[in-house]
């Protein structure tokens, strides 16, 4: 098993857009490649952590199925234009995946 967890940062005074946004493709976009609201799940800075922090975590078989879902994606146009409607919101650069093993 995997935690691959991709985080971003918002803009200044629009976090909680962000939140919102994320919540909004957790519901709708995140099920159509298989992760649904069991396998994940939302986060965000406040101790040790920048307070512009906002955290997916996903709990997937392996880097195949991270790989698969990935694919999917590409091909979602929702998808694509949440991307698009997230932007003004984020601070360019900061997004970032990191994958763990679970023990």
């Amino acid at each position: 098993m995997i935690l691959a967890r991709w985080s971003i940062d918002a803009r200044f005074g629009y976090k909680q857009a962000v939140i919102d946004s994320m919540k909004q493709w957790q519901r709708e976009i995140g099920p159509q490649v298989g992760w649904t609201a069991d396998r994940s799940r939302l986060l965000t800075g406040s101790i040790g952590a920048h307070e512009s922090l906002v955290v997916s975590e996903l709990v997937l078989n392996d880097l195949a199925e991270l790989n698969a879902s990935w694919d999917k994606l590409a091909t979602i146009e929702a998808h694509r234009e949440w991307s698009r409607s997230l932007e003004p919101f984020v601070v360019s650069g900061t997004s970032r995946w990191e994958i763990f093993r679970i023990l």
